[in-house]
């Protein structure tokens, strides 16, 4: 196996979009669309990318550390550590959190890894490829 460095990635290597889920609709929106990276040969670590999306879930919601925290029953410090990649979460506290946040797990870890496959350089479709719907409408 080639080398691989473990890190982050640069300030301007964000993620091509943030999921908020929306309970009153039950369906998941786009909140933020940000420039899509070149592969970089960095594995970007797993507890950073959780942490990223978890902040911006809550900061798209308008809600502050202390209110997730007190909700989630975790300390202020420890949340902050975990949103900030410091700290791996367990998947209790991962529930918790987004229990707080009124998220489904599922979607938290769907964009994370998203924004892993994004990182590595992995193209995902966010729709249904031209010659599976043709492919589809001939056999009928």
């Amino acid at each position: 196996m080639d080398s691989v460095k473990y890190g982050t990635r640069k300030a301007g290597m964000a993620v091509k979009s943030v999921r908020e889920y929306n309970p009153v609709y039950r369906k998941v929106a786009p909140v933020v669309a940000k420039k899509v990276p070149e592969p970089t040969g960095v594995v970007p670590l797993l507890r950073r990318e959780i942490g990223e999306v978890l902040r911006s879930l809550r900061q798209s919601q308008g809600r502050t550390l202390r209110e997730v925290s007190a909700r989630a029953r975790v300390s202020l410090g420890y949340l902050s550590e975990v949103e900030r990649g410091q700290k791996e979460a367990s998947s209790e506290l991962l529930a918790s959190i987004c229990e707080a946040l009124e998220v489904p797990l599922w979607l938290v870890m769907r964009e994370v890894s998203e924004r892993i496959a994004l990182a590595e350089g992995v193209v995902i479709p966010d729709t249904v490829p031209d010659e599976l719907v043709r492919r589809t409408v001939a056999t009928r």
